[in-house]
């Protein structure tokens, strides 16, 4: 019993400090005296965020459970070939902020986008655009939320021994509620508490399983001596090709370009310096992590070599090697992971009912028909109602997680790469382009998931992305042009160039 306090206690200290946070943001939200500048305060923290926070808020969210449970149990079973795979999520914050950073930003002040269907509507000025991104996001954000809580819990039970629905509850009701209350400047607040949680916690348990293995030329050793292919670039039975390693750049490179979790915080940051610090920062920092919580993983079964299952090996790590407290401090560490990538999908799941369908259809756009006490009341409401909804999902956990994880990500990347990217830097962008890309991506991603054909360990998300690029260009070629007004506004007059 006392184990198990000493192991919990950690946990509640860091979900407390982020409570904490939510109640400062708060306070700031509550300064605002109109309602165009609390939708901006409470979903975009008024443009505020400094390179630091900017750099750990994109880690933070891009990370989940897969990347201290998943990642490193297939590393457990696939060695260091798995820890070369991942480094390829290195240039994640660098790639987000490079490509859209500047531009993104500035276009958004101009059109005051507060929302990527923000921008997306100023883009196409087209309402099948907006309705399809935003359900999507609703959708595809609940089933990611959903895998998010599940396997935060199970990890909790497993290491604390307190019962699943103990975690769930105390980790779950802790990220609505500190999202429903602070908003866009609670989430990056914590975001930035997370990200250094997360670091601290893979240092601790890499030092701790290299100690455990005598040295890190002794691990070496060991995992040689279990099967040659643990040390080997392509893994035992040459268990990771060059397809999947290829594919994996288009997966965790490219298509990040497409998530509205990361990208959203493209629009969020001060000034130029700060997007300059993040892109420095945030590439060292998640380099830095996810070789540290992988590294753990591979030279783990040096140190417990038999384990039935790759996804046990963090957590029977944990429970062998670190006391109780310290325990608890790891816990922390996928726990922060969760909730940083929660939180983002709560607000900007809050953002499209509130932001992009009710005041864009309901008001006709007239965000101040509501005062912002009102409009603070809506955003709470909307953000604690979708996260109840997939806590009650979770109570009950259903089969095929990883699959509904996955699609989750591959079906948001589906529907938004092409359209912010090509709506950022290409002039003949238009509606009908973004639609048949839309509509063309996600088909093809949902038709691979489930038929699984063979493709030589190419990922899904590659032909989709092929799809979905070839289905905007037609689109765009066969549809009308955007209008003389987009065209200024987004590139001015004369010659076009930005």
């Amino acid at each position: 019993m006392m184990a198990q306090l000493s192991t919990i206690v950690p946990v509640v200290i860091y979900l407390a400090l982020s409570f904490l946070a939510a109640l400062w943001a708060r306070k700031q939200s509550q300064k605002t005296s109109d309602s165009h500048g609390f939708i901006e305060e409470y979903f975009i923290g008024g443009r505020s965020m400094g390179g630091f926070v900017l750099a750990m808020s994109i880690i933070a969210s891009y990370t989940s459970a897969s990347s201290f449970v998943g990642g490193p149990g297939v590393a457990y079973k696939l060695g260091l070939s798995w820890v070369l795979l991942a480094m390829i999520q290195v240039p994640t914050t660098f790639l987000t902020l490079g490509v859209l950073g500047k531009r993104f930003a500035i276009m958004a002040r101009k059109t005051r986008a507060v929302t990527l269907t923000d921008f997306l509507r100023a883009r196409y000025r087209s309402d099948a655009v907006v309705v399809l991104c935003s359900l999507a996001l609703l959708v595809f954000f609940m089933a990611a939320m959903l895998a998010q809580f599940i396997g935060g819990a199970r990890l909790f039970q497993a290491v604390t021994g307190y019962p699943y629905i103990v975690g769930l509850a105390l980790f779950g009701f802790t990220v609505i509620l500190y999202t429903a209350v602070g908003g866009f400047r609670a989430v990056v607040l914590t975001d930035a508490i997370q990200g250094m949680v997360m670091v601290f916690a893979s240092v601790v348990v890499l030092v701790a399983v290299v100690n455990a293995g005598g040295g890190m030329e002794r691990c070496v050793a060991t995992l040689k001596a279990i099967d040659p292919g643990l040390i080997t670039p392509t893994g035992p039975g040459d268990a990771v090709p060059q397809p999947m390693i290829l594919s994996f750049w288009v997966l965790v490179g490219l298509g990040i370009l497409g998530l509205p979790q990361t990208s959203q915080k493209c629009m969020g940051y001060k000034d130029s310096r700060s997007m300059h610090d993040a892109m420095i920062m945030g590439t060292l920092i998640i380099g830095f992590l996810l070789l540290c919580v992988h590294l753990a993983g591979t030279l783990g079964r040096a140190v417990i070599p038999d384990l039935p299952a790759g996804d046990l090996a963090m957590p029977t790590l944990i429970m062998k090697l670190l006391s109780p407290f310290w325990a608890g401090v790891f816990i922390a560490g996928p726990l922060a992971a969760i909730m940083s990538t929660v939180d983002s999908m709560l607000l900007l799941a809050s953002a499209a009912i509130i932001k992009d369908l009710y005041i864009h259809y309901g008001l006709k756009g007239d965000a101040s028909r509501m005062t912002p006490a009102r409009l603070q009341t809506m955003s709470l409401v909307c953000t604690a109602v979708i996260g109840l909804i997939v806590f009650a999902a979770a109570i009950e956990p259903p089969d095929l997680l990883v699959w509904i994880n996955l699609f989750a990500f591959g079906g948001l990347e589906a529907v938004f790469l092409w359209p912010i990217i090509l709506g950022l830097y290409w002039k003949e962008a238009n509606a009908s382009g973004a639609v048949a890309s839309i509509v063309a991506g996600v088909a093809c991603f949902f038709v691979l998931s489930i038929l699984k054909p063979g493709m030589g360990g190419i990922h899904a998300i590659v032909p989709t992305s092929i799809v979905a690029f070839a289905a905007f260009v037609i689109g765009a070629k066969c549809g009308r042009p955007a209008s003389d007004e987009v065209i200024r506004l987004f590139w001015g007059e004369g010659n076009g160039t930005s």
